[in-house]
């Protein structure tokens, strides 16, 4: 009797979802070209709506990212990309009209693929912007080219509908500030604050050895799901997340040398030291930009994951004053209650694998104050 394989039910992509997400992608010129449709129809609503000091949350992933965006979320001011919103990125007000027509149930929430224990809905909040930068900067994901943009860059197309992305985000969710969580918006900070000089910054760090045990959890993870689904893996692609699984891609910020020992460690297996010299290299980047960059400087919050969990209350208060949104103790209350160290797994590092997680990291930790 032959046995089938029962892939985990947080891998399954429903039919609709890979089909209209692999017909989005492969026309995306098309959906390029129905946004400034979009856009010319409601141009004079969106020239009503001014871009005030967007919040961009970029940091490596498993670094608390995803909390912070559901925390500015929850704020009455706040708009933000949903689960809903993808695969028609390109198109948000016409999508969600079709949407408002189409009765659709409240499901229950779900855990998320991470099986981390966040619970999420189609309503959830979620990265999905980096469908646009895709479609306009074709080398963002190739890790052997530079993926910085800076100040330099200049890209008239995509800076004007991107504008006119965020200001139908604020349409369709009636808020006034857009945030958006994009771990590879680290290395476009100072192109982001070239677009919109009064941004808001937030980097959220993790002491490295709990920092490498989450992620290199989570490649196990990815690469088993993605295996026993491989729609999974062309989804997530499609999306633009390439941080874990079969298709890991690094970030390449400019030292292509450490990136290269970085995908080698990774490719013989030593996982540990690869994912420690990866936080080494990207958060040293970081630093640097802190170090030359006094606007960088003071645009950018770099928030603390123990910080949040072992003072919950003080640490939202200080991002929502960083992100200039007004103090709200209902939302700080009822979030902080949920903010915890993660329970559904423990380190099983041996002392020389932690050994090895601080030789590769101390040197950059110790500029973050660890």
């Amino acid at each position: 009797m032959s046995h089938r394989t029962q892939q985990p039910p947080e891998f399954h992509v429903p039919w609709g979802l890979n089909f209209f997400g692999s017909l989005v992608c492969k026309t995306s010129g098309f959906w390029k070209w129905l946004g400034d449709r979009e856009t010319s129809f409601l141009i004079d609503d969106l020239e009503r709506r001014p871009i005030t000091a967007p919040i961009y949350i970029c940091g490596l992933a498993r670094s608390g990212s995803t909390i912070l965006l559901e925390l500015l979320t929850a704020h009455a001011d706040v708009a933000t990309h949903r689960y809903i919103d993808f695969p028609p990125v390109y198109t948000p007000c016409l999508w969600h009209l079709v949407r408002g027509m189409i009765p659709r149930a409240q499901p229950d929430p779900v855990e998320r693929t991470h099986q981390d224990g966040m619970m999420v809905t189609a309503d959830s909040p979620e990265a999905m912007e980096e469908v646009l930068w895709m479609s306009f900067f074709s080398r963002l994901h190739n890790p052997l080219k530079i993926g910085i943009l800076d100040a330099k860059t200049s890209q008239p197309d995509f800076e004007k509908f991107y504008a006119d992305h965020i200001r139908k985000m604020l349409r369709i969710r009636n808020g006034t500030r857009y945030a958006a969580k994009g771990n590879y918006n680290l290395a476009r900070i100072d192109y982001l604050l070239k677009l919109f000089p009064d941004a808001r910054i937030v980097v959220p760090i993790r002491k490295p050895v709990t920092h490498v045990a989450s992620m290199q959890k989570q490649q196990r993870l990815f690469c088993k799901g993605q295996s026993l689904n491989p729609k999974m893996l062309a989804h997530l692609q499609r999306v633009g997340h390439f941080e874990f699984g079969l298709d890991r891609r690094p970030i390449n910020v400019g030292n292509e040398n450490i990136l290269r020992e970085i995908m080698d460690l990774w490719e013989a297996g030593d996982e540990i030291r690869g994912w420690a010299r990866y936080w080494a290299y990207i958060y040293g980047y970081v630093a640097d930009l802190l170090e030359t960059s006094p606007l960088i400087n003071s645009a950018v919050k770099v928030l603390k994951y123990e910080d949040l969990c072992d003072d919950a209350g003080d640490t939202i208060t200080s991002l929502l004053n960083h992100c200039q949104l007004e103090d709200d103790d209902r939302l700080s209350h009822e979030i902080s209650k949920r903010i915890h160290y993660p329970d559904y797994y423990k380190i099983t590092f041996t002392p020389e694998e932690i050994a090895t997680v601080n030789d590769e990291t101390q040197p950059v930790a110790a500029r973050f104050g660890y």
